[in-house]
């Protein structure tokens, strides 16, 4: 008897205490969350890791709410529409797995090019390419390389205009300000002839320490008029990943053919990174006039013609 007398009085206390902890949480859920901004940049990782980034945020939050986001879903990452004002806590932490993003992001590598570049966000985020690619032509001075490669973060339904504004103007930014620094001025035709170089380095160079060593081989050539023969001027515009064939540089009549033109193309072959600007103004001191890539996919340099045979040979032997 008196065991079920214990068991009851348990099983009333276990419930009272349910009762209390099930009020307790009601009561937590519906506390006011203040959302500071309408958008929210949440990091990638666990949602221990996100509940941690938010709280440096200053948003008040404890381990409570680790497990609630737990049984809710997985956070996003990125810039999301949270919207601006107060929510209650259930809320808030839905919205960090359900709300959409608030920016598309526009990643150019370095060394694409312009219309390779513009056709895929055009096709990407339902844009006009032949907008976008107008705009630009009225939005940068420079034909090519106008767009510094980098991850851009744009808003949602912005239009051509808008979007290659918000590119090149970026850009331009960054180009004077590595101007100012590296020359004490910044003159757009100036600058063009050290993007020019810089998207040859782009294009030839097998990694970014190899590009002073590469931009010393064409000051070279350029300074004894050789032609700079170099694959890497015929990859511009549409020809970007097109390889460069016997027959291409035969028949290739623009000036982009370095093979049969001496000096530098009319103007950039592609876009070009900071290392590649760096390099085109400070090239290394060197005698250099060939190089050829070798079977560690890096290159052999050299100022002898020989030896640039011999390169060759190897390279063929090990292809």
């Amino acid at each position: 008897m008196n065991t079920i007398k214990t068991f009851i009085t348990n099983l009333t206390t276990l419930t009272n205490t349910l009762g209390i902890l099930i009020a307790a949480m009601g009561f937590y859920i519906t506390m006011p969350v203040a959302v500071l901004h309408p958008t929210l940049k949440l990091p990638r990782g666990s949602v221990t890791y996100t509940i941690k980034h938010l709280q440096k945020e200053g948003y008040p939050l404890s381990m409570i709410d680790t497990y609630l986001l737990v049984a809710i879903g997985n956070p996003k990452s990125g810039e999301l529409k949270i919207g601006q004002g107060v929510l209650n806590r259930i809320d808030f932490l839905y919205k960090l797995t359900s709300a959409t993003e608030a920016f598309n992001v526009v990643t150019l590598i370095p060394g694409e090019t312009r219309p390779i570049f513009l056709e895929e966000i055009a096709k990407t985020y339902g844009l006009n390419y032949k907008k976008l690619d107008g705009n630009y032509t009225l939005s940068s001075p420079y034909p090519e390389a106008g767009i510094l490669p980098e991850t851009y973060h744009v808003p949602k339904d912005i239009d051509e205009a808008k979007l290659i504004r918000l590119l090149t103007q970026q850009t331009e930014k960054s180009y004077q300000t590595l101007s100012n620094e590296s020359l004490k001025t910044y003159n757009t035709q100036a600058w063009l002839r050290y993007l020019i170089i810089a998207s040859i380095i782009q294009k030839e160079a097998a990694n970014n320490e190899e590009m002073p060593i590469v931009a010393s081989v064409i000051y070279n050539r350029l300074k004894k008029e050789m032609p700079l023969q170099m694959d890497g001027t015929l990859n511009y515009g549409q020809y970007s990943h097109v390889k460069v064939t016997p027959e291409r540089i035969q028949n290739d009549k623009s000036r982009f053919n370095t093979y049969l033109n001496t000096g530098l193309p009319p103007y950039p072959v592609c876009s070009v990174s900071i290392p590649a600007i760096k390099a085109a103004i400070q090239p290394a001191q060197t005698d250099y006039l060939y190089f050829m890539k070798n079977k560690n996919g890096v290159h052999d340099f050299t100022d002898s013609y020989n030896e640039h045979l011999r390169n060759i040979e190897k390279a063929k032997v090990n292809q």
